[in-house]
């Protein structure tokens, strides 16, 4: 059954599809994808063009928002636009501690995971289009790992796209999970650094929370072990427009005096498990090396291995000495899925993920060197998520891509800009800008 409400200024409807789990086997076992179609109060009843929004993750569900803010707001102008739960996230056939068990063991649940890439994704949106277009092309609009989505687009089914509009997500075409976390480090420093220089009192408040936790066992409400490599992957925020204020606030409160002596706050433990836990998205856990991998070489939980490459990430020899504490970023490591309660289950599978040799290519760099679609890209300067240097370069393999490089935003632009984003873009794909 179709379901349509509304919200401030707009029209929404549920969207629900069936898709085969495996492509390749189009007659063997299902799943459902759900969509949310938005389309402004105004024009209803238009026959507009469509916008598919592929968000960013791995492993999140596209945006629950309320009215037409930000970068909606300027797609609905002139798009009907479908925001997709991409297989495996929200309410699309969700995958996680409670429903993999269905699967089997951790062999069965590994192997099922193989399918919640981008070429399946891809190949989800071309099953869904000719339902929701009638089998028209639409745009697309890919951030972070949504434009990861979108360059496997272009390489396997270009047909499908009228327009391509990525933000903060040009991947590298061939730079394996190693490749990728040596260029990440040094700008996850560089980032830590510029906090510390806006907020010079968190270096000391850093430290003392750290201190404390080599020193104590701390467990959260939630049962998540605060280690102090926990406490270091909180600067995965500081990639974000506002990240570094919300990680001031989060320190500049972190203890409390008590009978027994200075620990650890309620408020500060309750929001840090917020900021922790991956139970409303596992499969950014599970999968997120995977998006890397493209060849019989494993990713074999690449981010901890290259980590050892930078002592100064330490946190014991940084307390040894006079060292400032860094955070770090976007990566994944095996000893979250000890800490975290929504993962634990999950360990093994992790493993046989992280061990895997058999990886298909994600990208086609002769189908991307001939390509015709109109393609525009914003490429944040010295972005935390995504390195700019290897965004650059494949933008110059894409022919006709057009790049927009800017300081003005951090790698949320699209989503903090207020519309300026979408609409500087959507101007210079069509030659207004």
């Amino acid at each position: 059954m179709t379901l349509s409400y509304r919200q401030p200024g707009v029209v929404l409807t549920d969207r629900r599809f069936t898709v085969p789990l495996d492509h390749d086997h189009p007659g063997g076992e299902t799943i459902e994808l759900y969509a949310r179609e938005v389309v402004a109060s105004d024009k209803a009843h238009q026959d507009l063009p469509w916008l598919l929004y592929l968000q960013g993750g791995p492993g999140f569900g596209a945006d629950r928002s309320v009215g037409r803010p930000g970068w909606l707001g300027r797609a609905l102008k002139e798009y009907r636009v479908l925001l997709l739960d991409q297989r495996g996230t929200g309410h699309s056939t969700p995958a996680n501690r409670q429903t993999l068990p269905l699967r089997g063991g951790p062999a069965a649940q590994a192997a099922y995971l193989t399918h919640f890439r981008a070429d399946s994704i891809v190949r989800d949106c071309e099953a869904i289009r000719a339902q929701v277009t009638g089998g028209a092309p639409w745009t697309v609009l890919g951030q972070s790992f949504g434009g990861f989505c979108l360059t496997t687009y272009l390489s396997l089914a270009p047909e499908g796209l009228a327009t391509a509009v990525i933000t903060g997500g040009l991947p590298s075409l061939d730079a394996h999970a190693d490749d990728v976390y040596r260029a990440a480090f040094p700008r996850i420093e560089r980032k830590v650094a510029a906090h510390y220089a806006r907020y010079p009192l968190d270096a000391e408040r850093a430290r003392r929370i750290a201190d404390h936790l080599l020193t104590h066992d701390v467990v959260l409400p939630n049962g998540y072990r605060l280690t102090v490599e926990a406490f270091q992957s909180l600067g995965i925020v500081l990639g974000t427009g506002d990240g570094t204020h919300r990680l001031h606030y989060l320190l500049e409160n972190a203890f409390v005096r008590t009978p027994e002596g200075f620990t650890l706050s309620d408020a500060f433990q309750e929001q840090a498990q917020g900021m922790l836990s991956y139970a409303r998205h596992p499969l950014y856990a599970l999968i997120h090396e995977s998006i890397y991998g493209q060849d019989a070489r494993p990713t074999a939980w690449s981010a901890e291995r290259v980590r050892a490459e930078f002592p100064q990430f330490d946190a014991a020899k940084a307390l040894a000495g006079d060292e400032p504490l860094l955070f770090t970023g976007e990566s994944i490591h095996p000893w979250m899925f000890d800490c975290d309660p929504a993962l634990r289950p999950l360990r093994e599978t992790a493993d046989l993920l992280a061990a895997r040799t058999d990886w298909t290519p994600l990208y086609d760099p002769a189908r991307l060197a001939a390509n015709d679609v109109p393609v525009v890209a914003a490429v944040y300067h010295d972005d935390m998520y995504v390195d700019t240097a290897h965004s650059l370069r494949t933008a110059r393999t894409i022919r006709g891509l057009r790049t927009w490089v800017t300081d003005e935003f951090e790698h949320d632009g699209v989503r903090t800009g207020g519309g300026r984003v979408l609409d500087r873009l959507l101007a210079l794909v069509r030659n207004e800008a």
